[in-house]
C-alpha cells in the first residue's frame, strides 16, 4: 500500500513524498499515524545527517521517515503477534528501543518506520521489546505526548539522594525539598512542573526560571500558582535576567538552604553552573538538556561534591514503564501533556517546521499526518476565526480549556477533515 511521509537523505535535506510501502511480514504490524508532534532531537539529525550516532549510513539512497511521537490505529496485525494485538486498537511507542545493543529507533535509523507519516510498518523488535503499547485514552495528541512525557518522567525517577549511614540511594527527588527547574518555561519544562505537582514523593516548592517575560505569563496561564497551591505545593516563577544577582535571589526563596533537586532545561554553559552552585547538601542536579556539540563543557563544584555531597547526573530518553506512566496519568487527567502545545499543523507543515524549530517561539508543535493544514499558534486561532469558521470552534474549544489544546478541539479537526 502507499504512504505518504516525510523522508530524510541527508543534512538538511526533508522531502515529503507518496511511496510503497513494502509487504506486511508475519512477525510485523502495519500502522496508520494519526499524531506525531517534533522534537528538537529531530531537528539536531537533520542538522547532523549521516554524523548522527543512529542515522544510518546508505540514507542517500534508502531515506528514513523522521518523527518519533506519534500515535495511531493498529490497521493489520502479523500472525505472531494476533494473540496481544487487534486491529483498530489505538497504539503509543516507545522508541528508545535499544534493541540487542543496537542504536536504531524509529524517526532516526529506519526506512519505513517513523512518525511524519500517514501509514508505517513497526518491525518484530518493538514488539519483542515490548514497546507498542496499547492506548485506550480519548486523544492521539496525548498518546503522542507520552513520549516526551516519559524522558520527564525518567529524569524524576533518575534523581537519587545518599544515606551516610549506610551508604543506601534513596531513588527519586526528595519528599518536601526544594526543587529547581532551570529555563523551564518551554514545553518540555511546563511538562515537568506539571509531574513535579502530581508526584507522590512531592517537594514543598518548586521554582522555574526563565529569561522571557512572555514564556512565564505564558507559564502562569496553564499552570498556575494557585493550582499548585490547591495541591500543597509552593510554586514559584522566576525571571533571572531581572536579577542582579540571581544566584543569592534564587538562594534566599530557599531561605539559604539551597536546591534539593536541579533540572537544566537549557543547553547552556552559565546555567548549568548555576545550577550546580545552588545546590543543598546531598542535592541532586539532572542536566536534562541535550546539547548538539559533542564538547560541551561547564566547570562543577568537585570540593562541594566531596565535601556536601553533591551529584550530577544527566539522563536521556525515559523507558517503557516511563511510557506506561505518562499515558496512564494524561489519560485519567492527572498530568497535562497540552500545557506543552503551543502550534498545531498538518502534514505538509512538518519538514519546515523541523528544519527551523530553534526559530518558532513557544512549545512543542503538534502535527496531523492524515491531512494538510499549516503551522499555526494557538493564540492566532481567534484572530483567524473572525473570517474562518473552523478556527472560529477550534478557538473557543480552547479558551474553554485554558487556552490548551484538547480532545475536543481534536475531535473538531477530525470531524472538518474527515479524519
Amino acid at each position: 500500500m502507499k504512504s505518504r511521509a516525510v523522508r530524510m537523505y541527508g543534512t538538511d535535506d526533508l522531502r515529503l513524498e507518496e511511496f510503497e510501502l513494502p509487504e506486511m511480514k508475519e512477525d510485523e504490524i502495519l500502522v496508520k499515524v494519526i499524531s506525531d508532534s517534533i522534537c528538537m532531537s529531530t531537528y539536531k539529525l537533520v542538522k547532523q545527517g549521516k554524523k548522527h550516532k543512529r542515522a544510518p549510513q546508505n540514507m542517500d539512497t534508502n531515506p528514513i521517515i523522521i518523527g518519533h511521537e506519534f500515535a495511531g490505529d493498529i490497521i493489520r496485525v502479523g500472525a505472531k503477534w494476533k494473540s496481544r494485538f487487534v486491529q483498530g486498537q489505538k497504539f503509543a511507542l516507545q522508541p528508545a528501543l535499544n534493541y540487542k545493543g543496537s542504536l536504531a529507533s524509529p524517526g532516526y535509523s529506519y526506512e519505513f518506520f517513523g512518525g511524519a507519516c500517514t501509514y508505517c510498518i513497526i518491525p518484530k523488535e518493538v514488539m519483542e521489546l515490548g514497546c507498542l503499547l496499547n492506548y485506550d485514552g480519548e486523544s492521539y495528541f496525548e498518546a503522542s505526548l507520552g513520549e516526551p512525557m516519559s524522558c520527564i518522567i525518567g529524569g524524576y525517577h533518575a534523581n537519587y539522594h545518599t544515606n551516610k549511614q549506610n551508604y543506601s540511594h534513596a531513588m527519586g527527588t526528595k519528599t518536601g525539598g526544594n526543587l529547581l527547574i532551570l529555563g523551564g518555561c518551554g514545553p518540555m519544562g511546563l511538562g515537568a512542573v506539571s509531574y513535579g505537582l502530581y508526584i507522590e514523593n512531592k517537594p514543598k516548592r518548586i521554582v522555574v526560571t526563565d529569561i522571557n517575560d512572555d514564556r512565564i505569563n505564558r507559564a502562569r496561564e496553564v499552570i498556575s500558582e494557585e493550582t499548585a497551591a490547591k495541591k500543597g505545593i509552593e510554586l514559584i516563577y522566576a525571571n533571572t535576567a531581572s536579577m542582579e544577582n540571581p544566584l543569592e535571589e534564587l538562594r534566599e526563596i530557599t531561605k539559604g538552604h539551597g536546591y534539593d533537586d536541579v533540572f537544566v532545561y537549557v543547553p547552556i554553559k552559565q546555567v548549568a553552573e548555576m545550577g550546580d552552585a545552588l545546590l543543598a547538601f546531598d542535592g541532586c542536579m539532572n542536566f536534562f538538556a541535550g546539547p548538539t556539540d559533542n564538547q560541551f563543557k561547564a566547570e562543577i563544584n568537585l570540593y562541594n561534591t566531596h565535601y556536601i555531597s553533591t551529584h550530577l547526573l544527566g539522563t536521556t530518553g525515559g523507558n517503557t514503564d516511563d511510557l506506561v506512566e505518562a499515558i496512564d496519568l494524561a489519560s485519567r487527567g492527572l498530568i497535562e501533556p497540552a500545557v506543552m502545545v503551543t502550534h498545531v499543523g498538518g502534514i505538509d507543515s512538518i519538514a519546515k517546521a523541523t528544519m527551523d524549530l530553534p526559530g518558532i517561539p513557544g512549545g512543542k508543535k503538534l502535527t496531523y499526518t492524515q491531512f494538510e493544514m499549516p503551522l499555526t499558534a494557538l493564540e492566532d486561532f481567534e484572530k483567524l476565526g473572525k473570517t474562518d469558521p473552523l478556527f472560529k470552534k477550534l478557538s473557543d474549544s480552547c479558551k474553554a480549556h485554558k487556552g490548551l489544546w484538547n480532545g475536543e478541539a481534536e475531535k473538531i479537526l477530525f470531524d472538518y477533515f474527515g479524519v
